[in-house]
């Protein structure tokens, strides 16, 4: 017997939160997990954090001269979309070093986000 596929419009709608961390040290996509996680935790509780649906997709590094620059895309609940927005502002530090993130923008597909916001093609090619 085989599983049937949820229906498109039963599924839980999802937003690609594409945002830029500046830091004072280099970050990998596990610090960035760890960074919002517990950021959401302490702001929500478990309870709310489990509701967010909150997943790292991709993290880009940015080339610059003086700090360390990220740029990624965080998937997130329709619905807890603001909650998610308001973890990031409230992040300013990571092992004793300064961090900053910004929201760049949001977006209904992965593909749109890259494209509109991350905006890296002549680094990938």
């Amino acid at each position: 017997m085989k599983l049937k596929i949820l229906p498109t419009h039963l599924r839980e709608k999802k937003r690609y939160l594409a945002f830029e961390a500046v830091s004072q040290q280099p970050l990998k996509r596990e610090d960035v997990i760890s960074i919002l996680w517990d950021t959401s935790l302490h702001l929500y509780g478990v309870c709310g954090t489990s509701k967010f649906d909150l997943w790292v997709l991709k993290v880009w590094d940015c080339p610059h001269s003086d700090d360390y620059i990220i740029r990624g895309i965080i998937r997130c609940r329709r619905e807890s979309l603001d909650e998610v927005r308001a973890i990031l502002p409230v992040v300013t530090r990571f092992n004793g070093k300064k961090v900053v993130f910004f929201t760049i923008g949001i977006s209904g597909t992965i593909n749109s986000a890259v494209k509109k916001f991350i905006k890296l093609k002549e680094v990938d090619d």
